[in-house]
């Protein structure tokens, strides 16, 4: 019984997925050349292919939505908040 916990418990940790994070700020700079985008607190995320740098503009309020693995931010999506 032991056991099978054990290996429950090692399956639930290994095959949980990444949890996601948000960050909300106003834009203070886009970079058309590497997509990517710097919000007002300094900290820049690239974009994914499907968001594109072009349809954001500068003053903009966005969330980001993120996950973060081996040290990397990954961008899931954009929202542009009013």
């Amino acid at each position: 019984m032991r056991r099978l916990f054990l290996v429950l418990v090692g399956t639930l940790i290994f095959c949980s997925p990444v949890l996601a994070a948000t960050a909300t700020g106003t834009v203070k700079s886009i970079s058309t050349k590497d997509d990517a985008i710097t919000l007002s607190d300094g900290k820049t995320y690239g974009l994914p292919e499907g968001i594109e740098a072009e349809d954001l503009k500068v003053g903009q309020k966005v969330q980001v939505t993120y996950s973060k693995a081996n040290g990397k931010i990954k961008v899931l999506a954009v929202h542009v908040l009013k």
